[in-house]
Order: C-alpha cells, then sequence, then structure tokens
C-alpha cells in the first residue's frame, strides 16, 4: 500500500470514528406538514437535543414548532386523549423559546 493511500484511509477512519461518535439530536417536531388542522396529533417521542442544546438549536427546526403551537396550541388532540409525556416535553420547548403560556396551557396542565 502507497504512503498516499495510507494516509487517505486514515482519514476515512478517523472520519467516519468523529461522526459516529456524535450522538442523535433527537427527532423533528411534527408540524403536520404546516397545513390548517382542526385538532392536534400527539407527537410519537419527545424533543432532544436539537431543540434543547443552545449549540444545535437551529432556527429551520424551531419556526415550525412555534407556528404550529401558536396556531393549535389551544386546540384538542384528535383522539380526545391527555396531552402525553412528549406533547408536554414539546410544549415546554415552546415556552422556553419564549412563545406565550397561554397557547399551550391546556397541554402543560
Amino acid at each position: 500500500m502507497t504512503m498516499r493511500a495510507i494516509a487517505a484511509l486514515a482519514c476515512f477512519l478517523l472520519l467516519a470514528g468523529c461522526s459516529a461518535a456524535r450522538p442523535d439530536p433527537g427527532p423533528v417536531f411534527d408540524n403536520e406538514g404546516n397545513q390548517p388542522v382542526g385538532c392536534m396529533k400527539h407527537q410519537p417521542a419527545g424533543p432532544g437535543a436539537r431543540y434543547r442544546d443552545p449549540a444545535q438549536v437551529r432556527t429551520d427546526e424551531t419556526l415550525p414548532l412555534l407556528r404550529y403551537y401558536t396556531a393549535n396550541g389551544r386546540k384538542p388532540y384528535c383522539d380526545r386523549a391527555a396531552p402525553s409525556d412528549a406533547d408536554r416535553a414539546w410544549a415546554g420547548v415552546y415556552v422556553t423559546l419564549g412563545a406565550d403560556r397561554a397557547n399551550v396551557a391546556g397541554v402543560l396542565g
């Protein structure tokens, strides 16, 4: 193996190791396609680092969350069930981002 091939292989393995070591930043908020809704659906999982870690928070991911709860946060869930822990966690992120708690008061309890 040539020195160039060894160096390329070492770089590849180093980069692969670094990318594999990154923790999953968590799910993306499901804003139901930014379509008008008559009721909310439950979020399948709670927010992760992409919404809670200031170093990972991105405007293009937080704005859909803010828009959704501002428009729909006072609506009931489509299945009429109580908010889940995941739903409450997302509503908590909404408030943490500076939005009006009144829009999600029913979710937060």
